[in-house]
């Protein structure tokens, strides 16, 4: 929760930093409103978004294999917690973990506290404001409820109610104050308030919400003035005036939106600054890299199909030996034979169930049709039967007797099983102190209990270790069961290194044959995308991009069918990219048809990425659009623009007009209506350009 909230509280930041220093001068009050509202809500929206493993800048994300394989493995032990050991240094050590824990539990119930306070806080407003809304006398003008109040207090407005002193202002003034409120409600200032004022709940420790809280406050106060000047009853000088005579010493609260803010110098300055140019609208475009950025660097990495071969390994483990921690020495048995085996389950209580499945020839003298005993006994004990089988089903009592001298022999191996609830587990996947004593002798000192049950489990003996060792003479313990349970031997590694990957690191190999991915499918690869790039070049970017090439199905085939168009040196991350979209030959070779012979590849990227396709462009060309540049496609695309809307700008009288002026128009929202609307109230231009610097200072 901690790491989301802070990624919340960066991102707003970082968006309130933009919007600071690029955005807030401009007049661009009602796009500047949805930026702002926008922003809020994506600060929440976007960390819990995953982003294609291709696209995340976060690098460690490749080597995840290893950490999936082992929690699978996991499941089938018996005891989570660890040995408590008595040696100083450990002792000093979980005393730190101790301390940074109860320091980061404590922030959290800190930031808690926070968050009970100003919701408190919220609801206490809320029900302030509609205690007065509905208790005071009311004049009801339309939709709008005007509460009369007595204190020295500003006028403000929330939902449909205005509160206002009316004995304090003129009649003019006091107008004044009701149209400007109305502007507030006519256009829902209440919800940004509202929207505000949660996201402070939530991030009260920042101080750039309480930044942006007030930015958007601010803008809605220029909004609303610049909706006042527009009005033909409001005279600028006028309005002017009254905001300086309009003082209250005690401020609404803050959920309101308020005449008088106590900004009445940036509000004057702002109605009388120049309206800002709309070729300046560019500058709304970064944000969207901004959050795309953050995204790339910090949101989780979609999972991918990498972890599948593992998770069946581990199902399938699973299936052979289902022993629970929770199995006790004592309890209920019912038994299965197939053929050679018996399948034998534990219960122990009524949500207590191990199984496991033995050898018919280590169960001997079964009691068959009456009442009886049998044991079967291995070197962590004998587990002793009694009851009765009938046919091939079996059911009555167990009770497991641990050896004293198998915990011993283990204890002095460096093996902590000192209860008999860690040795049952042992039993059942028969792990024998030579097991032990042969890692030891391959270099494995260190042997946690927990790391020996799956070690056992998938039958990682001493061929195997050697064999791998041979390879890689410094693999760690933990990769030897990904490893095992993937079927990575001492073949593959060469064969790997072969293509290729002379250092390849553990956690690379299970990703590699995770995916399914060998040294024939590198090798066709790196065949296929050679050019211009060094051999460290190429080392580095095929590493990250080899296995993102085999979960897309990006194979040689592929390659080659852009290499018949001429476009021979392609990038992986291009290539990703291309086929993350479904960009094929065919694709672009309609567009060659079409007379586009020398686009970029990015260029198709990102006309893909809109669905922009050569019929769209046989559309414009038939309408005798016959050069439309590959950038201005993607725009007259992301603005669903069609021929026909074209058209219907010419026979406006634009008949010269350029498509950046189309676009920048469709943009605005200065549609063939809007222009045909000003024409009936007398703008008559011959410049589309004027229209839309119109439609700007209109706004909606």
């Amino acid at each position: 929760m901690i790491p989301y909230i802070l990624y919340t509280a960066l991102i707003l930041t970082a968006c309130f930093v933009f919007y600071k220093l690029l955005l807030q001068k401009e007049t661009f009050f009602h796009l500047n409103r949805y930026i702002l509202l926008s922003c809020m809500i994506m600060a929440f929206i976007l960390p819990l978004v995953p982003i294609p493993q291709q696209l995340s800048l976060r690098k460690a994300a490749v080597e995840k294999p290893v950490e999936v394989t082992k929690i699978p493995v996991s499941k089938i032990e018996s005891v989570q917690s660890k040995v408590q050991t008595v040696e100083p240094t450990i002792v000093e050590q979980t005393n730190e973990t101790f301390n940074l824990e109860s320091g980061v539990r404590w922030l959290v119930y800190l930031y808690w506290f926070g968050v009970i306070v100003f919701a408190l806080n919220f609801l206490m407003q809320v029900v302030l404001l509609l205690y007065r809304a509905y208790s005071k006398s009311v004049i009801q003008d339309g939709k709008f409820r005007i509460i009369e109040i007595t204190d020295d207090k500003a006028p403000c407005s929330f939902a449909n109610n205005i509160f206002i002193n009316p004995e304090k202002y003129e009649w003019e003034t006091y107008n004044q104050i009701l149209l400007h409120e109305k502007i507030h409600i006519e256009q829902k200032h209440t919800i940004d308030l509202l929207l505000a004022e949660m996201v402070l709940i939530f991030q009260w420790f920042n101080p750039f919400a309480w930044q942006w809280r007030k930015a958007l406050e601010i803008n809605l106060e220029f909004l609303t003035d610049d909706q006042m000047l527009q009005q033909d009853t409001v005279e600028k000088e006028s309005y002017q005036f009254s905001l300086l005579k309009v003082a209250a010493p005690q401020f609404p609260l803050s959920l309101t939106t308020n005449y008088n803010q106590s900004l009445l110098k940036k509000r004057i300055i702002m109605m009388n600054s120049k309206k800002s140019n709309v070729h300046t609208t560019w500058k709304y475009f970064f944000l969207l890299p901004l959050l795309v950025l953050f995204a790339c660097l910090f949101n989780q990495p979609a999972a991918q199909s990498q972890n599948l071969k593992t998770l069946t390994s581990q199902e399938e483990l699973k299936e052979n030996l289902d022993i629970k921690s929770e199995m006790k020495t004592e309890g209920d048995w019912f038994a299965t034979i197939k053929g050679n085996t018996v399948e034998i389950n534990f219960k122990s209580n009524e949500t207590d169930n191990s199984s496991s499945t033995f050898q018919l020839s280590e169960l001997a003298n079964i009691p068959r049709d009456k009442q009886g005993t049998f044991a079967l006994t291995r070197e962590a004990g004998t587990m002793s039967f009694n009851g009765k089988f009938e046919g091939d089903k079996g059911m009555g009592t167990y009770k497991f007797i641990p050896d004293a001298a198998y915990r011993a022999a283990m204890l002095k191996e460096g093996v902590m099983v000192k209860k008999d609830i860690d040795i049952i587990v042992f039993y059942m996947i028969n792990i024998k102190v030579s097991y032990v004593q042969m890692l030891k002798k391959n270099g494995y000192n260190d042997i946690d209990k927990d790391q020996l049950i799956p070690l056992a489990a998938l039958d990682i003996n001493e061929a195997y270790i050697t064999s791998i060792k041979q390879a890689i003479p410094d693999i760690d313990l933990d990769n030897l069961v990904p490893f095992k349970s993937l079927g990575i031997d001492k073949a593959f590694i060469e064969e790997i290194r072969k293509a290729g990957y002379k250092d390849v690191s553990p956690g690379k190999l299970i990703a590699l044959k995770s995916q399914g991915i060998d040294g024939k499918y590198i090798t066709d690869v790196r065949n296929s995308t050679k050019g211009d790039k060094t051999d460290n070049d190429k080392d580095s970017e095929d590493d990250d991009d080899i296995i993102a090439f085999k979960a897309l199905n990006v194979d040689q085939e592929y390659i080659n069918s852009f290499r018949k168009l001429g476009y021979n040196n392609i990038s992986n991350s291009d290539l990703i990219a291309m086929k993350s979209l479904n960009v094929t030959a065919e694709y672009i070779s309609g567009f060659q048809k079409a007379g586009y012979k020398d686009i970029q590849v990015d260029d198709f990227i990102a006309m893909k990425s809109l669905n922009v396709t050569p019929e769209y462009v046989t559309e414009f060309q038939k309408a005798g659009y016959k050069n439309i540049s590959a950038s201005d496609l993607v725009a007259l695309k992301s603005q669903n623009i069609t021929p026909d809307l074209m058209q219907q700008y010419k026979d406006l009288g634009f008949t010269d007009v350029a498509i950046d002026d189309i676009i920048g128009a469709k943009a605005t929202g200065t549609t063939p209506s809007f222009i045909k609307s000003m024409r009936g109230k007398g703008h008559d231009f011959k410049n589309l350009e004027k229209y839309i610097e119109l439609k700007a200072v209109l706004g909606n």
